[in-house]
């Protein structure tokens, strides 16, 4: 009787399969590979066998390395500019916005004072808000400020994160007890001393969670610099393909499809490599909280 109940046991907690959950599950991989599938293949081909070929299969000379060198010298390096332009935004940005977040959301999390409930309905109010509805109301703000076609025009913005504070917020109310606070400020611990080196060791998955999207959000960013900017010098990486990309139409247009596509491709380099790398942090600190002890 009882090696009966152990095999049903040992049945219930075996995962289901599902044929149409399996199907499902192949049609969205395929879906997400095949751009990815095109950007490679396209990478290798010259402008000419790029407009002539089929695009998920390689035709004509393997031009990928030369694509490459052309990629980062063509116009003076202006490429290799771009890259640097978008490192700046990510760096300042996104490290601004991890630092802001964490700091505000452990304040939140660990601290009681007057207004709490008002700050906790003001930041879930801005995450519903999306950053596209405050762009036009964010360039004339800063159009009045004289900051337009500047670097901090698209730096302070990405500054403020409210998903990242409300994220750390939750996090430091599961990952930090409240009795090993309590025990180090009897051991006569101060507050920054107790958040340098207790508090933010065990918030780490969770504040490289933030600095992940942080990250992807700065890397990605397109409207914002596209409607701050005027100057080509200022220009991040998506900006300038686009740039690459226009010349591709009109009158006396001088298309180089094959380099936006190369650029396209050693610009989704870095994020994949930093998102590989935080995966494991990534994934820790969205399960945090998710299961009630």
């Amino acid at each position: 009787m009882s090696q009966t109940l152990t095999v049903r046991g040992r049945r219930s907690a075996a995962p289901r399969r599902s044929i149409i959950l399996t199907l499902v599950m192949f049609a969205f991989v395929l879906y997400s590979l095949v751009p990815l599938v095109w950007l490679l293949i396209s990478s290798t081909k010259t402008q000419e066998s790029l407009l002539n070929s089929f695009g998920l299969w390689f035709s004509g000379p393997f031009a990928f390395f030369d694509n490459v060198w052309q990629t980062l010298t063509y116009d003076d390096g202006i490429f290799l500019h771009w890259f640097g332009n978008t490192l700046l935004y990510v760096v300042v940005g996104a490290g601004g916005a991890t630092l802001l977040a964490t700091l505000g959301g452990y304040g939140l999390a660990r601290f009681t004072f007057p207004g709490k409930r008002f700050i906790f309905t003001l930041i879930l109010a801005a995450i519903a808000i999306p950053g596209t509805a405050l762009a036009v109301p964010t360039f004339l703000l800063f159009s009045q400020m004289g900051l337009t076609n500047t670097v901090w025009s698209v730096i302070i913005p990405s500054l403020v994160s409210p998903f990242g504070l409300y994220l750390v917020w939750v996090y430091a109310s599961e990952a930090i007890p409240t009795e090993l606070l309590e025990a180090a400020r009897v051991d006569g611990s101060g507050e920054l001393r107790t958040f340098f080196t207790i508090s933010l060791r065990l918030l780490a998955p969770g504040v490289a969670t933030v600095a992940l999207f942080a990250i992807v959000a700065s890397w990605n960013n397109y409207f914002l610099p596209l409607i701050m900017l005027s100057n080509p010098d200022l220009y991040p990486l998506p900006i300038g393909l686009q740039l690459w990309n226009s010349q591709g139409a009109g009158i006396g247009a001088d298309p180089i499809f094959n380099l936006v596509i190369t650029g396209a491709l050693l610009t989704i380099i870095p994020i994949v490599g930093a998102f590989l790398l935080m995966q494991r942090y990534w994934q820790s600190g969205l399960a945090a909280g998710s299961v009630k002890q």
